[in-house]
């Protein structure tokens, strides 16, 4: 390697280049546009639906406590379209959209033939796996707020807008309620960090990209029933999708952060431990595609 080379193996503008041409390339597959759609229309259709539904002045969810959390409130108030909505995708559709493009980041790579050169460049290992990671965690985030704009627009086409009342019963402005949903949105992305890193560790294991997506979806899947099972409630604290709703907390006067900081300290824990596990696999793997 000349001194040139040396020098741009290390040059943090290269590393960004690096990161800014897998940010594209995820962006521009019609696969993850096609994700992101169907995340955007998800609020259509919840909104839609409880505009049908409270046509004949009824409540939303028929007062039986049915629907996700905050849908009896989309009526009163469009905002609360938000909150219902991210409630509504995060058990699945977001979590499934993160294993997709997780799974796919290594394996789909091998499974192209592409994998071989980006490593001929002066990536290294650990820096290519670094900035995978940089991109699922970009994708949560951009994933997260698509569903938050998208519900804020539907509601504001479809309900009235003004100031709200939290889960506490107290009364806060539209301002403060819009702060709050955009740290809700925040929280609900950093809350698939575990999900982003099992789904990378899953993708240095296999040479196939539907292979890894559709083990990580599986675990995924395995995980949400296992939560649901009263009979195994010893692991379910432990369990990455345990407390995932916590974020309803945000809208409570004063806030809880229980369950919030047990969140977050578990997503940081599986980003740990599967991070860790995914860098000792990728490091060490023989690279023949």
């Amino acid at each position: 390697m000349s001194r040139a080379e040396a020098v741009r193996a290390v040059s943090p503008l290269w590393t960004l280049g690096l990161l800014r041409s897998e940010l594209l390339t995820t962006f521009r597959r019609w696969r993850t546009l096609a994700l992101l759609g169907v995340l955007a229309a998800v609020p259509v259709l919840v909104g839609i639906a409880v505009r049908i539904e409270t046509g004949d002045g009824s409540s939303a969810g028929g007062g039986g406590g049915g629907g996700p959390a905050f849908i009896s409130q989309i009526t009163n108030n469009g905002l609360f379209l938000v909150f219902t909505a991210l409630a509504a995708t995060l058990p699945f559709f977001l979590p499934m959209a993160i294993g997709v493009v997780a799974g796919d980041a290594v394996a789909g790579e091998a499974n192209a033939g592409t994998l071989r050169y980006l490593l001929v460049a002066p990536a290294g290992r650990t820096r290519l796996l670094l900035t995978k990671y940089a991109t699922v965690m970009t994708f949560c985030l951009v994933a997260t707020l698509v569903v938050a704009v998208s519900a804020l627009i539907t509601g504001a086409l479809l309900f009235p807008l003004g100031d709200l009342t939290t889960i506490s019963g107290t009364r806060i402005s539209f301002s403060e309620g819009l702060a709050r949903a955009l740290l809700i949105a925040l929280v609900v992305a950093v809350s698939l960090i575990g999900v982003a890193a099992l789904g990378l560790f899953v993708s240095t294991l296999t040479n196939s990209g539907i292979a890894a997506m559709a083990t990580t979806v599986g675990l995924l899947i395995t995980v949400q029933i296992v939560d649901q099972i009263p009979q195994l409630h010893a692991v379910h604290p432990y369990l990455f999708s345990h407390y995932w709703l916590s974020f309803a907390d945000l809208m409570r006067e004063p806030v809880y952060w229980d369950d919030l900081t047990r969140n977050l300290g578990l997503q940081a824990l599986y980003a740990a431990v599967f991070g860790s596990a995914a860098w000792a696999r990728f490091t060490a793997k023989d690279i023949s595609a």
